[in-house]
C-alpha cells in the first residue's frame, strides 16, 4: 500500500526534525506490512532487502550463536525504525527478527536507502543516533554481563523493558507484550533455573508479579536499588 498517513507516524523519532512534505515523500516509497504473532520480519544473515519502522506490536530480536545457543539482543517498541543494515555497512541481517504479538511495520526497500538519505539528510543524522544509542546499551549490557552477579542483571533487564514497554497499571508497571522467563534468561546470559529462582524470590517479596507470559514491577523504586546494589 502506498502513501501512508503522515499521522501514523508523528513522534517517530526517525523523522524528528523533517518537513512534513519531505516525510509525505518518503511515505510514498514505503509499504504497510502485517505480521502476525510468531513469524519473522527477516532472518539472521538473509539477505538484507528491506528496512522498517515499527507501527504497532512488539518484535524480539534475537542472535544464535555458532555453538546454537539463542542470544535475545533486544525488544523492538513501536516508532522504533529497525533492520537498517545498510546504514551500518552490512548486507545481511545481523540477527533475527520475530513478533511477539500481531505486528505491523513500514517497509521500504534497501536498495533505495542510499537515495533517500542523499535526498533528506535529517533521515541519516536520526538513524546514526538509533544505532549510537542502541551500541551504548549493548555496552552497557556487556559491562553489566562481566561485572554484576545476575540478581542484578534481571533487574537492570526488567527496568529497561518497563521504561519502554511499560504500562501503569493500579497495581505497578507491566510490561506490555509477552514476555517468558526464557527471554530474561536469554537477555541477562544466565539459565531459566536461575531466572526462575530469582522472580520466585522477588515475588514473594512483592517486588514483581509474573503469569505464563507477563511480568508486572510492583515495586519499582526497591527494584532500581536492587539493580545498583544498594541495601534496600
Amino acid at each position: 500500500m502506498a502513501g501512508v498517513d503522515r499521522s501514523l507516524v508523528a513522534g517517530v523519532p526517525v523523522f524528528a526534525g523533517l518537513a512534513p512534505e519531505q516525510i509525505d515523500l518518503l511515505l510514498q516509497e514505503a509499504q504497510s506490512v502485517r505480521y502476525p504473532k510468531g513469524t519473522n520480519v527477516f532472518q539472521q544473515d538473509e539477505e538484507a532487502h528491506s528496512f522498517f519502522i515499527l507501527l504497532h506490536g512488539h518484535l524480539r530480536v534475537f542472535k544464535l550463536t555458532p555453538d546454537g545457543q539463542q542470544v535475545v539482543v533486544r525488544f523492538v517498541s513501536p516508532g522504533e525504525v529497525f533492520g537498517v543494515a545498510m546504514a551500518i555497512g552490512r548486507t545481511t541481517y545481523p540477527a533475527t527478527a520475530q513478533a511477539v504479538v500481531d505486528s505491523i511495520a513500514l517497509v521500504w526497500p534497501s536498495a533505495a536507502w542510499p537515495r533517500l538519505v542523499a535526498t533528506h539528510p535529517g533521515l541519516a543524522v536520526n538513524t546514526l543516533q538509533t544505532v549510537g544509542s542502541r551500541l551504548q546499551d549493548a555496552h552497557t549490557r556487556v559491562v553489566e554481563m562481566s561485572t554484576e552477579q545476575v540478581e542484578r542483571r534481571v533487574a537492570h533487564a526488567l527496568l529497561r523493558l518497563a521504561e519502554r514497554a511499560g504500562r501503569k497499571v493500579e497495581a505497578g508497571v507491566e510490561i506490555d507484550f509477552p514476555i517468558t522467563r526464557q527471554d530474561v534468561a536469554e537477555m541477562t546470559g544466565t539459565t531459566l533455573h536461575t531466572v526462575s529462582r530469582i522472580l520466585t524470590a522477588w515475588e514473594a517479596q512483592g517486588l514483581v508479579e509474573g503469569g505464563r507470559q507477563r511480568i508486572m514491577i510492583r515495586d519499582p523504586h526497591k527494584l532500581f536499588l536492587l539493580a545498583e546494589g544498594s541495601p534496600s
